[in-house]
């Protein structure tokens, strides 16, 4: 997964819509959250706030913040006694470094 995102899509002339967004949340796992949220905020950072395109794509980031910061857990439960990982906590916090840039900007 790269955070290089497909021509068309860059192209001036071409109208990012929901189906776009959609297109890049398709594939997201933890591993990965992290670049689609990058893919997802270029597609609709200069797009009107209203616009359909950039809410659905605003509640994903947030979705693939905390997916990529506080994993998910599949399979079969650990055995009596295993404390999970913190990665995989759904209440550890979804952790910025100080002075970093939004990925909107």
């Amino acid at each position: 997964m790269a955070e290089a995102e497909q021509p068309k899509r860059l192209a001036p002339e071409h109208r990012v819509t929901v189906d776009d967004v959609r297109q890049l949340m398709g594939a997201s796992t933890p591993h990965f959250a992290l670049q689609l949220r990058n893919r997802i905020a270029k597609l609709v950072r200069n797009l009107p706030d209203e616009d359909p395109a950039r809410l659905l794509g605003l509640q994903e980031i947030a979705r693939l913040e905390r997916l990529g910061f506080t994993g998910e857990t599949r399979g079969e439960q650990g055995q009596d006694g295993e404390v999970s990982l913190r990665s995989v906590q759904p209440d550890a916090p979804v952790r910025r470094v100080e002075g970093e840039r939004s990925p909107l900007r």
